[in-house]
């Protein structure tokens, strides 16, 4: 069933304008009395049948609220080290579509940033985001921030119950050791480094700050990869992804 998100609701109708309403009418040439699914960015799916298509609108009863959720039990966050070009863009769609509920830049000793443009691109990002969600037929859209510091990422460690960084020089120390000692817990952050990594004093400076440096395996992967995998890694041990 398709799903859509909207702001646009009451207790007895949504409104579907603009791009969403042209891809539900012309390309994927959904009909009145058709059933779809409607997300109102609160984190509450409604089941919807589309009463009437006009020419700038689509306008959905909602039949009932659905109860169940497709979000994880882990509230998990990325931070991410800028990395070059388009690959956040990359980044941003898979994590939404693994669960991530938070994406934050993080501008480290090694990131390059060629202008400020780089900094300009969260509605992209959050475009990206809706599109993977909607896909993906997630409840609740992912928080993407504007870039933080490193020392300001320090700070929201605090706020998590465990803070890991996938570093190419651990070894022997990764997620299956992790939930050994941690068996349970509620929210994650993981710190991936740009395309440079991260330099021996910010590890130093992670590691007094009680973050849990962690290896992948035995292959070095690249930025976008290892935020992949870290994420799914994550999931399936402590979130959605480990079956019932």
């Amino acid at each position: 069933m398709h799903k859509f998100f909207t702001e646009e609701l009451d207790d007895v109708f949504a409104y579907i304008r603009g791009d969403d309403h042209k891809h539900l009418s012309r390309v994927l040439r959904l009909k009145e009395q058709d059933e779809i699914l409607i997300n109102d960015l609160k984190g509450q799916d409604y089941l919807g049948r589309i009463e009437t298509i006009d020419k700038n609108e689509t306008k959905v009863e909602l039949r009932e609220k659905v109860p169940e959720s497709n979000e994880s039990s882990l509230k998990l966050t990325l931070f991410q080290g800028l990395p070059k070009a388009g690959k956040m863009d990359l980044i941003v769609q898979k994590c939404t579509e693994l669960g991530v509920q938070r994406i934050v830049p993080v501008v480290t000793e090694r990131v390059v940033v060629k202008n400020s443009s780089e900094f300009k691109k969260l509605d992209r990002l959050k475009r990206i985001c809706l599109e993977a969600a909607k896909q993906s037929k997630r409840s609740v859209l992912p928080e993407i921030t504007e870039p933080m510091s490193f020392a300001e990422l320090l700070m929201e460690m605090k706020k998590l119950d465990v803070f890991v960084v996938p570093y190419e020089n651990q070894e022997e120390y990764g997620f299956l050791t992790l939930k050994k000692e941690l068996a349970n817990i509620s929210s994650m952050g993981i710190f991936v480094g740009p395309e440079g990594g991260f330099t021996e004093k910010e590890i130093d400076l992670l590691k007094d700050k009680g973050a849990k440096i962690l290896t992948l395996g035995n292959r070095i992967l690249r930025t976008e990869t290892a935020g992949f995998t870290a994420v799914a890694m994550a999931q399936l041990l402590y979130g959605d992804m480990g079956g019932k």
